[in-house]
């Protein structure tokens, strides 16, 4: 009977660190644009989307989040505050859903975003062309460095990543390689739902971009129960 009762424990605790491993890697980065307020811009303002890719609202836990950005070549994210868009502890992320975070300075060309941002920041100011940028599970600045392919470093604050254009130095699996341009935004597939943990597959350029926020629709390919495609999400909370 005690052996039985010790799998049942063991089998308990399995599934709910595979129910908190779920929890860490659907949170992810849908869209990505650093055109804002430039003279050929296609809105007034950078702007990064978030995606809630589960069936259940997400909420930011104690010490809060951040999306850190990092230039191309550079050896880090968030190098300094500037490069820094801070996500305060209890901001919740609808299931299903979006959050949008207005970035870096309003600029006085292009339109404003058709939607009011969920979070607006002072940083960071986003390239229009090329770049890096993670959500990481704290607000400690510097970020976390990087070189290459960024899965895999356990343990990890990173949630989610992307790099986009030729020289961008970090990124999940493989470089999203093509430049944007200041009437575009790498934006993931299928909404949001589109994760193989592949920068260079999971993305694609998009003109005229149109942003999210928490009150838009939800996306109606978002399954309730979440496929386990972020493997690199759950192993992190596995081996943390």
């Amino acid at each position: 009977m005690k052996r039985v009762a010790t799998l049942i424990v063991m089998l308990a605790l399995g599934a709910l660190l595979a129910q908190s491993a779920f929890a860490a890697g659907v949170v992810r980065i849908s869209q990505v644009y650093g055109g804002g307020g430039g003279s050929t811009g296609y809105y007034n303002d950078d702007y990064i989307e978030l995606f809630n890719s589960s069936g259940s609202a997400v909420v930011v836990p104690a010490g809060g989040w951040a999306m850190m950005y990092g230039s191309a070549t550079g050896t880090s994210y968030g190098s300094a505050s500037t490069n820094v868009a801070l996500i305060p502890a209890g901001t919740s992320i609808p299931a299903c859903g979006y959050l949008l975070i207005r970035c870096g300075t309003t600029g006085t060309n292009g339109l404003p975003l058709p939607v009011t941002p969920d979070l607006s920041t002072t940083g960071p100011n986003i390239s229009n062309s090329t770049g890096k940028i993670a959500l990481v599970n704290n607000q400690t600045v510097p970020g976390p460095a990087c070189s290459g392919n960024v899965l895999g470093l356990e343990p990890s604050p990173i949630i989610d990543a992307v790099g986009w254009g030729p020289t961008s130095n970090c990124y999940e699996t493989a470089v999203f390689g093509t430049a944007t341009s200041s009437q575009q935004a790498v934006v993931r597939g299928a909404g949001g739902m589109t994760d193989n943990d592949n920068n260079s597959t999971d993305f694609s350029l998009v003109a005229s971009p149109t942003p999210r926020n928490s009150a838009s629709a939800p996306n109606p390919d978002c399954l309730v129960t979440p496929t386990r495609s972020n493997t690199w999400g759950q192993l992190k909370v596995l081996y943390r």
